[in-house]
């Protein structure tokens, strides 16, 4: 019986114990966890919940919260007879295809670099410079290349013979495709370090069997190189998607939606609607429709990936 009863009581103290010491491990989870929360609730969740609110109102954010007017779905009906807002948005589905053209390119330098290049670390330095520059320092830079008359790559045309090389930046016709080429230059940097992380860890033996079997180069590429780093395709996919949905800062610098609205996009006309027109309530109206459109693409991502991106 004294037995029974001392073996109670000593499980009734290992439980308190065990039950203190998940408690500290918890109240350690939180503390640890707790200034990348509040960061997330104040600077995330918290705006998106008034921009959700904002979005079905009519309002400026240097009135004050007593001239708030519910309009409902106004603002959204408005979105869709506003010139402006369907040409950014337009423009925004062109810069999608700077994310493919940057994972080919930068693909294939990885590869080329991998396999054939000594002083690896030294090309990964020269190709992620201008990932880490400063956005307007490059702006800066291409806007002095791309210059009509004195700007350097026309003057190299002009020695070439092109008597009218093309206005690059002020001509409507060229000034997208520009700006999608200097961010195709930027991004090359960042994708080129991640697919050189994911070569370095295939298996060599992968390709001292194909060399064994006989498969030539291309081969090797298409059934070991592409399906092994297809993981990191699908991570730098979504994530460039989502980064060119974001693009402002050189549209900011860079041309300001000019000429004719024909590089603006909708954060930049965001911007302008918010905090140049002081439409809070329409500009977040943009917003919400801006995520709209990306959770829907990599909607379609996550369920495409599960055809071709091999884990």
């Amino acid at each position: 019986m004294d037995n029974t009863i001392t073996k109670t009581a000593e499980s009734k103290r290992t439980a308190r114990v065990r039950s203190a010491t998940k408690r500290r491990e918890t109240l350690s989870g939180y503390l640890f966890i707790g200034p990348m929360f509040l960061g997330l609730l104040i600077l995330t969740i918290i705006p998106t919940i008034i921009t959700f609110i904002l979005s079905f109102s009519d309002w400026s954010f240097i009135a004050g919260v007593d001239k708030l007017k519910f309009t409902g779905f106004r603002n959204f009906s408005r979105l869709f007879d506003d010139h402006v807002f369907l040409v950014s948005l337009k423009n925004n589905l062109y810069l999608l295809l700077v994310v493919p053209v940057q994972l080919i390119i930068s693909l294939a330098l990885a590869v080329i670099i991998d396999k054939l290049v000594y002083l690896k670390n030294f090309f990964k330095i020269i190709f992620f410079l201008p990932y880490i520059s400063s956005i307007v320092a490059v702006s800066i830079c291409f806007q002095l290349l791309f210059q009509p008359s004195y700007g350097p790559i026309n003057q190299f045309l002009r020695s070439l013979g092109v008597s009218n090389p093309p206005t690059w930046l002020a001509d409507i016709h060229y000034a997208l495709p520009s700006v999608m080429v200097i961010m195709v230059w930027v991004g090359i940097g960042f994708c080129l370090i991640v697919y050189m992380a994911a070569l370095q860890s295939i298996p060599k033996d992968l390709y001292e069997s194909a060399d064994i079997d006989g498969a030539g180069a291309w081969t090797r590429f298409a059934r070991i190189t592409f399906p092994m780093v297809s993981p990191t395709t699908f991570f730098l996919l979504v994530t460039g998607f989502i980064s060119s949905f974001k693009a402002f800062d050189i549209i900011k610098v860079l041309t300001e939606g000019r000429p004719a609205y024909s590089t603006s996009v909708v954060t930049y006309y965001l911007y302008t609607t918010a905090f140049e027109n002081l439409k809070t309530g329409y500009a977040s109206s943009m917003a919400l429709i801006l995520f709209g459109f990306v959770l829907l693409i990599t909607l379609f991502q996550m369920y495409g990936q599960k055809k071709w991106v091999n884990y």
